[in-house]
């Protein structure tokens, strides 16, 4: 979608003038993939217009590949306008203009569905499955049990104004039990499912993943994973079961990851986020599953990819807008890779991903 982002903040209805950007969280994750130096394709659908120009344009100056994204010439390019105050908080406001838009129109019969599956990971979202029955039969179609699925990665993505309640808590639960890796917010679940007791009660709901990521705001997030019988599992990455049989990343060799406790039956690893001082919240979930999802296709050990995902959130908060230039890999490795104590001790403000950074500083910055 073309976003429409106020020049200060206030009320809808207060704010004269708004700056224009790309906004979407699939397109968002794609991007930051493609600047974390993975090969990145973006499949969907725009109007045959200027805004669909602009979002086409917008993607593709990351190094995404938007070949396949298709211009609708009767339907137009989905607009939405938001406030300058964060989710969750009362000011927040927002205004979706994407009923009957090129994007609500993507069907099995119309996306192509070679480019979707030619993939190591194919990334999906709860606000597609929204959009449209056909958009949801797409999703549908897609987490189908398929020799030549390649990994699901699914994010909840939970937006009220986009759902009736009902129809949300069935269709994502779904989408979700047919997926590899999850990942959901602990409000979200609450939200959604009305899910409480931490992510140990989330990983009851959701059982069939073989990674479940239950974000957990400025505390961290918790990851929790099967072995290849289907049972929990401390080490190791994603199994590759029946049903999906695409390239896994190899194990990492040699690690060994602590676990908490989360209730009394299921185990999860927590990571704990670093200390950020946040700017704006919007978009950082997307950009979480992006680090997560790189240090996935590097084979890195859980709680690596846990930190990559909190280091690339970091980069969203610490900057206005929806995407932010992640740090370079070496800068982000190096902070995965502090040990237990430093990690707690880190700080990261506005600017930190531009901080001249050189392999031979100290551990601790």
């Amino acid at each position: 979608m073309v976003t429409f982002v106020p020049t200060r903040p206030g009320p809808l209805a207060d704010v004269p003038t708004f700056s224009r950007a790309v906004g979407g969280a699939e397109s968002n994750v794609a991007c930051a993939m493609a600047a974390l130096g993975h090969s990145a394709r973006w499949v969907s659908r725009v109007g045959a217009d200027g805004f669909g120009e602009c979002v086409v344009a917008g993607v593709a100056e990351y190094g995404v590949d938007v070949s396949t994204v298709h211009r609708d010439p009767s339907r137009p390019t989905g607009v939405y306008f938001r406030t300058a105050a964060d989710r969750g908080s009362g000011a927040h406001e927002v205004a979706y203009y994407r009923a009957g838009s090129a994007a609500s129109a993507m069907s099995p019969a119309n996306v192509d569905m070679r480019a979707v599956r030619d993939c190591r990971i194919l990334h999906l979202s709860g606000i597609t499955a929204a959009l449209s029955a056909d958009c949801h039969d797409l999703l549908h179609r897609l987490t189908a049990p398929a020799a030549s699925r390649p990994l699901i990665s699914f994010d909840i993505n939970y937006r009220p104004a986009l759902w009736r309640e009902e129809d949300a808590a069935r269709t994502l639960l779904e989408l979700a039990r047919r997926a590899d890796i999850v990942f959901v917010g602990e409000d979200e679940a609450a939200e959604v499912w009305g899910v409480t007791g931490g992510p140990g009660a989330i990983r009851g709901v959701l059982p069939e993943p073989e990674v479940l990521v239950v974000k957990q705001g400025e505390r961290g997030a918790t990851a929790f994973r099967q072995a290849a019988g289907g049972t929990p599992s401390e080490g190791g990455t994603p199994s590759a079961p029946s049903r999906a049989t695409g390239p896994r990343p190899a194990p990492a060799q040699g690690t060994s990851e602590p676990t908490v406790t989360v209730n009394a039956v299921t185990e999860g690893t927590f990571e704990p986020s670093p200390t950020v001082t946040a700017v704006s919240t919007i978009g950082a979930g997307d950009s979480f599953a992006a680090g997560y999802l790189s240090a996935t296709l590097r084979s890195l050990p859980l709680r690596r990819r846990l930190r990559h995902g909190h280091l690339l959130a970091a980069a969203t908060l610490t900057t206005p807008t929806d995407l932010a230039p992640p740090p370079t890999r070496a800068h982000a490795d190096h902070l995965a890779a502090l040990d237990d104590a430093a990690w707690g001790r880190l700080r990261l403000a506005p600017g930190w991903t531009q901080t001249a950074w050189a392999p031979e500083e100290a551990s601790t910055p």
